[in-house]
């Protein structure tokens, strides 16, 4: 074996170092441990949305209008649309509903319920795809879009 072999059987060989591997594999069998004996102990979950009770609701209709312009409609009258100023959340969560839609196999624009909760949350339903959006963290007037809904 020449000495270029050689040199590059040792430089593959060191390519990832062992030290690492073993820290890695190390690391992974410890969050693994942690995660099982947390699920083993029986500790309540912490961190977890709880829903809360629904205190007022409003059942409209979610509709894509084509420009990427999305209404917000009851019974024919059109409440907001996407368009509107600071209404460009409508737009997101009306693509958002439209793909889980598609993916679903839903067809035409069912009715979406506006739920606001005792503890003060606005959340999104969708009975269509039972699919359920709770609106936090997604900024002040992002929420105060959808809840000026439910007021």
């Amino acid at each position: 074996m020449s000495h270029l072999e050689q040199q590059m059987r040792n430089r593959d060989r060191e390519m990832v170092p062992r030290a690492l591997v073993v820290g890695m594999f190390t690391m992974m069998a410890a969050a693994l441990a942690l995660v099982t004996y947390e699920q083993l102990s029986g500790r309540a979950n912490v961190g977890v949305l709880v829903e809360a009770p629904v205190e007022a609701s409003r059942t409209v209709e979610l509709r894509h209008e084509g420009r990427g312009i999305y209404t917000v409609s009851e019974n024919g009258t059109v409440l907001a649309s996407s368009a509107d100023e600071l209404g460009g959340f409508y737009g997101v969560m009306g693509r958002v509903i439209d793909r889980r839609r598609i993916a679903h196999g839903v067809i035409g624009t069912p009715p979406i319920e506006i739920v606001r909760r005792q503890n003060g949350h606005v959340a999104i339903l969708d009975p269509a795809t039972d699919f359920s959006v709770e609106l936090i963290g997604y900024g002040a007037d992002n929420i105060h879009a959808f809840a000026r809904l439910v007021d």
